[in-house]
C-alpha cells in the first residue's frame, strides 16, 4: 500500500509539473495554507525558531510570518514536479542566475557550493547542472520509502552532472569524491548534533554548528563559492545567485571561520525571512543545563 500511495503522488506531481507556473504557485500557496493548518507540530516549531531569531517583531507579526512561510513551503512542494520534469528549456526559462555560475567549470581547484538551507535549495541544486558542466554532488538523506527515494535521486540527478552520497557513507566518500575534482554542494546549517561541532551564535543564539566545511576547505585547499535560490512571488520564476567566492575563509581557526559562515547564512535570511526553513528543529542540541527550545 505504501508504494501504491507513493506511485499516486509521484504521479500528481508529474501532473502538476504542466501547469503554467503561476498557477501552480497558487495551488502551492493555498496546499501551504493547508500544511499550516493541520501540521501542529511543524507550525509550533517554526513559531518557535522565528520567536527566537526574531524578537523584534510582536506576537501577531511572528505569526503572520510563519503564515507566509507555510504558503512558500507548499510552493516548494508541489513545484518540485517542474525541477524533476520540465524540460532544460523551460527550466532555463524559469531560473534566473546573476553573479559567476560557471566559476567552478573554470576553477582548476576545489570547490564547495555553500547552500543554506531556503526552500528554494532543489533549484540552487538544479542550476548548478544547468548553468556549468563540472560534476556535483551532495549529502542527502534517503526517504524511507525506496520508491519515492528512487524518484529524489532521478530527479535531481536527471542532466548527468550530479552525484549522491548519504551521511552513512562517511567522510572518506567525501574526500574521494572532491579528489576526484567533484564539486561539493554543501548545506551546512543543520543541526546534527555536537559532532564535529560547536554551539555558534545563530540570530543570537546558540546554535550547533558543524566545524567540519571549514576544516574540510582548508585540509583540501578548496574554494568556498556561496549559492542561494530565491523563490519568486506569483509564479514568475525562481533566482539562483552565484556569489563572489570567499578569499578569506576558510581560516586556521574553524570556530571563527563557523561564526563568519553563520553572519553570512543570517545576512540571506534577513532579505527572504519567510523563504528560510523554519519547520527544521535548528536548535535542538543545546549548551550544558540550557532548558530545551522545542516542547
Amino acid at each position: 500500500m505504501k508504494n501504491v500511495a507513493a506511485y499516486a503522488l509521484l504521479g500528481l506531481v508529474w501532473l502538476l509539473h504542466w501547469l503554467p507556473l503561476p498557477l501552480l504557485a497558487l495551488l502551492g500557496r493555498g496546499f501551504g495554507l493547508l500544511l499550516h493548518a493541520v501540521g501542529g507540530a511543524r507550525r509550533r516549531v517554526a513559531l518557535r525558531n522565528v520567536a527566537l531569531c526574531f524578537p523584534e517583531l510582536n506576537a501577531p507579526q511572528q505569526a503572520a510570518l510563519v503564515r507566509e512561510h507555510f504558503q512558500w513551503l507548499g510552493r516548494s512542494l508541489l513545484e518540485r514536479g517542474v525541477l524533476w520534469h520540465a524540460s532544460r528549456e523551460r527550466l532555463k526559462r524559469l531560473i534566473q542566475v546573476e553573479g559567476e555560475p560557471r566559476f567552478a567549470e573554470g576553477h582548476k581547484g576545489a570547490v564547495m557550493w555553500l547552500a543554506p538551507h531556503f526552500l528554494g535549495i532543489e533549484i540552487a541544486g538544479m542550476a548548478t547542472q544547468l548553468y556549468q558542466q563540472r560534476t556535483g554532488f551532495d549529502v542527502y538523506a534517503p526517504q524511507s520509502n525506496a520508491v519515492l527515494d528512487a524518484a529524489l535521486l532521478a530527479g535531481r540527478g536527471r542532466f548527468g552532472t550530479a552525484e549522491f552520497f548519504t551521511r552513512s557513507d562517511g567522510a572518506r566518500a567525501i574526500v574521494r569524491a572532491i579528489r576526484r575534482g567533484l564539486v561539493f554542494f554543501n548545506p551546512p546549517d543543520m543541526d546534527f548534533g555536537l559532532r564535529d561541532a560547536a554551539f555558534v551564535p545563530f540570530f543570537g543564539q546558540p546554535a550547533a554548528t558543524l566545524l567540519a566545511p571549514s576544516r574540510l576547505a582548508k585540509s583540501l585547499a578548496m574554494t568556498v563559492q556561496p549559492v542561494v535560490a530565491d523563490m519568486l512571488p506569483g509564479g514568475q520564476g525562481y533566482r539562483v545567485r552565484f556569489l563572489p567566492p570567499w578569499t578569506d575563509w576558510p581560516t586556521d581557526d574553524p570556530l571563527a571561520d563557523a561564526a563568519r559562515m553563520n553572519s553570512f547564512i543570517e545576512q540571506q535570511v534577513r532579505l527572504h525571512p519567510a523563504q528560510y526553513f523554519w519547520v527544521h528543529k535548528r536548535f535542538k542540541t543545546r549548551p550544558e543545563g540550557a532548558p530545551p527550545v522545542y516542547d
